[in-house]
Order: C-alpha cells, then structure tokens, then sequence
C-alpha cells in the first residue's frame, strides 16, 4: 500500500529527469535598472560637452528648426558603434588600445594613441575655457582661477576617489544636462516647425549647410567614447570578482549583452535628446532673434539674456558648467586608457595611484596640457576646429579597426558581432567617412 502511494503522482521514466520550472519573470524595478546604467550612460551623456554645446548652438542660431533631423539619423548610428565598444571590452577583458597592441602594428597602435593624445588634449582645453566662461557669467570673477580650478579637481577627484564612489558622481553629473530640457521651458517654441525639423529632412546645398553636419556628426560620434566605453567595460569586468572575460567564461553572456545594449541606447538616446533641446532652443531665441554669429556655448548662454530672460542664461551656464565636470575625466581618461593598455601598464580608475603610476600620469598630463592651453595665446575656441579635423580624421580608422576587431576570432572567440548590429556598425563607419570627405572638400573650397 506503502508502495502503491509513493508511486502515485507525476510519473518520470527511469533515466529522465523532471524538467526545471522556469523562474517567475521579476517585474521591472526602475531602481534596478537605474543601477544596471553605467558605462553607456556616462558616455553619452559626456558627448554633450561644453564644445559640442558650442556645436549645437551654433546649429540652431544658424539653421533654425531644420537641423534637428540630424539627430534622428545619428542615433541608430552612434549607439551602434557604441555597443559594438562595449561588446569589445567586455568579451575580450581589453579596451580598444589593448586589442589593437595584441594584434596589430606597433606604428599603426602609436598614430592612433597620438593623434588621441593630441585631440583630446585640445577638446579638454575648450571645455575649459567654456566652464570659466560660464562661470564667470554666473559669479563673476577671473576665467583663469575657474580653469585652474575646474581643471585640478577633475584630475584630484580621478586620481583619488573610490572608483565606485567616483562612477556614482559621474552618474549623478549626468542630471545637470536636463538644464536645457529646463531651458525648453523659457523659449517660445513653434512646436510645428520643430516636429518638422525632426521627422521631415530640409537640406541646404550649401558650404555653411554641409560644414554645420560635419560638425554635428564629428561632435556627436567621437573617437575618446569609443576608447572609454570599452575600457570601461573592462574595467568592470576586472573590479568584479563574479566576473571574467567572456571569451574566457560563457556563462552569462546573453544578460550582459541585454545589459550593455539597454546601458548603450539609454545613453545615446540621453544624449541625442539633450542635443536637440539645445538646438530647439537656439533656434527658437537666437535664430528666431537673427542672432547667427554665435561660436561658443558660453556665447549661446549670454545671448539668451536679451531673448529668454536671466533664468534661461543661468540654467543655460549651469548646464556648461556640469558637463563639463562629466566631460573632462572622460576625455582625460580615455587618453590614460589608450595610452596605458597600449603599452601594457596596469591601468584603471579602480587601482591606488601606487599601482598605476603611469596611468595616472597620463590622466595628469593630459589634463596639464588642456590646463596650460588656456594660459597661451592659442585661443582654444580656435584650436577646437583642429581637434574637430583630428577626431573626424581618426575617428574612420579606428571604427574600421572596431569593426574588424568585432569578426576576429582571437579577439571576440564566439562572440563575434553579426547580423544588424553589425551592418549598422559599418553603416556608422561610412557615414562618417563621408562626413570626413565632405569635410575636406569644404575645406579645400575655402582655401580656394
């Protein structure tokens, strides 16, 4: 009877084991999810730097409404590129420098890192400059003490912060760029037109046209957050003890590619959106005033006075000053990570000083360098349209070695990008090959 009772119930065949019940799906946590942001958002959110502020002023004031299209198109684009960073450091445990110095040239990995150095050195002196700029429009004072001092914290704040605790400011940074959501709020917008600027591309055949995309797509799609996101995703996979390259351990792999896709279109979508609320705005006071002359972002804020008020030029300026605080150790610490992975240092923000010397030093001289710019005759507004060329000029190789990196075998094991991601991934890389030619021909032209 005994028997007769046990074997009643669910009857499993000899040898087949009971199928596992599936796990209850969780429901969405914002809390969770917000934690799970990091490296993508950050990223995105330091595109949208004092200089590229400058950029998508200067687009609004010029060109109204009309341009707010570009924003729609590089976005699939940007993320694209973007995940496909990720993608790279997380599954091979190397940023982009320690991928291309394991198997590629030494003279091809030294004129990537240099034309690197020297663009992010210049874009880290503007960004500056912009801060003291809108610094001084908020409490007055002298520009110079405000790039001093904005300068060295950013490098103190790197160099000797907990790592976590330090990613956790950079995230909480990412909020001062609602400003010119806020910003929206001053302006007397035809929200007609700007729909229409968005969905509905009105091209211009002319230089000023073409040189203003140029400079939105060479602003918006920038070597340094290739290079970060991927050493950032290294970086995590190294600080945590749970887990390891996932070339070397599958398990997993699936949550974290969901994980760096979702992180990557949160942070791109982040920043094409401040991106636009910055051009809607310019074009809906400067432009609308006839005000087309603006160059910096600092000029853009103290315009908006006269047309939107005291509020709008404050929010506008705080704006300025907050990127700025994301931006520079972005900009300072991709070129630490290039320049350290590059010649095999240890690196990473997570390390003592003692333990990454030469990494920190580089973050340092980096930063040094955009500081001492500022107190040269070299206007660094000006040089920022050489650090434009540069980074138009670097960004194409180092996509098409992204994009090659993403097939190789040695490099992504299993993991190898295919399908869309991968299409849009060489569609990013032409489109911004053709802005870098268009870009020379403008050139040219002008010199003519």
């Amino acid at each position: 009877m005994a028997q007769h009772k046990a074997s009643t119930g669910n009857h499993v065949k000899p040898g087949n084991k009971p199928a596992p019940k599936a796990k209850p799906r969780e429901p969405f946590n914002l809390n969770r999810f917000l934690k799970t942001l990091g490296p993508g958002l950050i990223t995105g959110a330091s595109d949208d730097d004092p200089s590229g502020i400058g950029t998508y002023s200067q687009a609004g004031a010029q060109l109204g409404y009309g341009i707010g299209w570009t924003m729609l198109f590089t976005f699939p684009l940007m993320a694209a590129i973007q995940e496909i960073s990720a993608r790279v450091g997380r599954v091979s445990g190397h940023g982009i420098s320690g991928n291309v110095c394991r198997h590629y040239p030494l003279w091809l990995l030294n004129i990537v890192v240099t034309l690197l150095f020297v663009a992010n050195t210049i874009n880290i002196a503007a960004d500056l400059g912009a801060m003291a700029d809108a610094a001084t429009l908020l409490v007055g004072g002298h520009a110079i003490l405000y790039v001093l001092f904005f300068g060295v914290t950013s490098v103190a704040a790197q160099i000797f912060l907990d790592y976590k605790r330090y990613v956790s400011v950079l995230k909480w940074l990412t909020l001062s760029l609602f400003a010119y959501v806020a910003a929206l709020g001053f302006a007397r917008i035809s929200w007609g037109e700007a729909l229409a600027g968005i969905f509905i591309p009105r091209l211009s055949w002319s230089d000023s046209y073409f040189t203003t995309i140029v400079a939105i797509f060479g602003t918006t799609i920038s070597p340094y957050l290739f290079f970060w996101q991927a050493s950032q995703e290294a970086e995590d996979q190294r600080i945590d003890a749970r887990k390891q390259p996932l070339i070397e351990k599958h398990y997993g792999a699936r949550r974290e590619f969901s994980r760096i896709r979702a992180d990557t279109l949160v942070g791109m979508a982040f920043s094409n959106l401040i991106a636009l609320s910055i051009i809607i705005t310019a074009a809906a006071t400067l432009h609308a005033a006839g005000r087309t002359d603006i160059q910096t972002s600092a000029q853009a804020a103290e315009a908006l006075r006269p047309i939107a008020g005291p509020f709008a030029e404050a929010i506008f300026a705080l704006g300025i000053v907050g990127t700025g605080l994301l931006a520079i150790p972005v900009l300072a610490g991709s070129t630490a990570y290039a320049v350290g992975e590059g010649r095999r240092w240890p690196v990473g923000l997570a390390r003592k000083p003692k333990e990454a010397a030469a990494f920190y030093a580089v973050l340092a001289l980096s930063a040094g360098f955009g500081i001492a710019l500022n107190f040269t005759p070299i206007n660094p507004i000006s040089a920022l349209y050489w650090s434009a060329v540069i980074n138009g000029v670097l960004a194409v190789p180092v996509m098409v070695l992204l994009m090659f990196m993403a097939r190789r075998h040695d490099v992504m094991g299993r993991y190898v990008i295919t399908g869309p991601l991968y299409w849009l991934g060489w569609l990013s890389t032409v489109a911004m090959l053709l802005s870098v030619f268009a870009m020379g021909v403008g050139w040219l032209l002008g010199a003519v």
